[in-house]
């Protein structure tokens, strides 16, 4: 009988030594949790589109030829700084001479015919007046004034125009500008009868160019004129480009289904660094505002791990009992947090760091670029709040001591 009582008292010593195993509150060392902190500070809020573009010369024109011919000699070559009004080439002008040799003469009979009938009319007109004439005769005069004056008005535009192709064969530039191609040689043959050849392509200031960019229909509609831009081109990877948006195209380009609409970013361009038909891999800033409040977003999207959170705040001191206070008034650290927790009720909240102590905070938040968070209201530049909390591990700890040029080292560490 006394043997079954033991085990009896035996079996229960043991659950009950279980139970309290099992049911005692998990703790962790809190010399042992890792918390993160970030200072809430003033920052800047910003959204950017992205956008894939190819740099052009503002102004570029083509320059061809009007007349057919063979050129016989130019006189610039590619990269040549021209200005308005130079002559860039010239075109064999044998036959367009010859052409206006021949209406120059045939402007000349012409002329000589129309004085002749001017003078005859006028000599007939004043016997037709006095009746001794025949109005016969005097048709006939006015007939042949009229005729040889048509004559020579043709005469003469067919002589404006030889003279204006004659011209034509001189290639002059029409802008001040530098010499991007040249598309001919001397010697060559240029045929203008169907389209007009072109003979060169001039920009005309490359200290001022654009950006053609190709902006995706779901982002186009937050792109405005006067937004800033910053871009890269392949030539300078280490460097970033500034530009504006000066223009957002109405007229959409489709391909393969996908709906794009081209904007225009100027770019000023002093070092010449940038050229055309570079690709700029642009950055439009849709959202800027500077001088706010910030912190950073995963503070908001922090919650701490409760057996953490309990294990650090038990071990901080208890705060002293005021004089006259009740045992159970002031709660423990970690009871404090709770009941924090449970007043604030609903809405956003950070957890900040103050003399040691955690707690939440509710915030009112405004902009957010998904790095960082405006707070309109709840805290002050200079607090510490929590964005992450959680048990150091022995890497933890190694890249900890790795970062802390105090913390002692372990004997061998240096050695290679």
């Amino acid at each position: 009988m006394k043997k079954k009582i033991i085990f009896i008292v035996i079996g229960v010593t043991v659950v009950a030594v279980a139970a309290f195993f099992i049911l005692k509150p998990k703790t962790v060392d809190a010399s042992k949790i890792n918390i993160e902190t970030a200072t809430t500070k003033t920052g800047t809020i910003s959204k950017t589109v992205t956008a894939t573009g190819t740099l052009e010369a503002i102004t570029t024109v083509e320059v061809g030829t009007q007349v057919s011919g063979i050129v016989e000699n130019i006189y610039v070559d590619f990269n040549s700084y021209v200005k308005k009004g130079q002559l860039m080439a010239k075109l064999d002008t044998t036959n367009l001479s010859a052409a206006m040799d021949q209406s120059r003469a045939t402007l000349d009979n012409a002329k000589a015919e129309l004085d002749y009938q001017q003078a005859n009319y006028d000599r007939l007109e004043p016997l037709f007046k006095k009746t001794m004439l025949a109005k016969s005769d005097f048709d006939q005069a006015t007939y042949n004034l009229n005729k040889a004056k048509a004559s020579y008005n043709n005469a003469l535009a067919l002589h404006k125009k030889n003279k204006i192709n004659l011209d034509y064969a001189f290639i002059h530039s029409p802008i001040d500008g530098i010499v991007l191609n040249r598309a001919v040689e001397e010697g060559q043959t240029v045929a203008a009868s169907f389209n007009t050849p072109t003979l060169f392509t001039i920009a005309n200031d490359l200290t001022q160019m654009e950006v053609q960019a190709d902006v995706d229909e779901a982002d186009i509609g937050q792109v405005k004129p006067g937004q800033r831009v910053t871009f890269k081109v392949d030539a300078y990877p280490d460097q970033s480009f500034e530009g504006t948006v000066t223009e957002v195209r109405l007229e959409p380009t489709v391909t393969n289904n996908v709906v794009t609409y081209t904007i225009i970013i100027n770019a000023p361009n002093p070092d010449y660094k940038l050229m055309p038909g570079m690709t700029a891999e642009t950055e439009i800033f849709v959202l800027e505002k500077k001088d706010l409040l910030v912190v950073p977003s995963k503070a908001l999207r922090f919650t701490p791990d409760q057996t953490l959170l309990m294990s650090y705040m038990m071990s901080l001191p208890k705060p002293q009992m005021p004089e006259g206070a009740k045992k159970g008034d002031m709660p423990a650290p970690g009871e404090m947090a709770a009941k924090d927790v449970k007043n604030l009720g609903g809405g956003k909240m950070v957890w900040v760091k103050r003399d040691s102590t955690i707690r939440p905070v509710q915030v009112e938040t405004g902009l957010d670029d998904d790095i960082n968070t405006e707070i309109i209201s709840g805290l002050q530049s200079g607090d510490e709040v929590i964005t992450s909390m959680g048990k150091q591990t022995a890497e933890t700890t190694k890249k900890v001591a790795a970062s802390n040029p105090f913390m002692p080292r372990m004997p061998g560490a240096n050695r290679r």
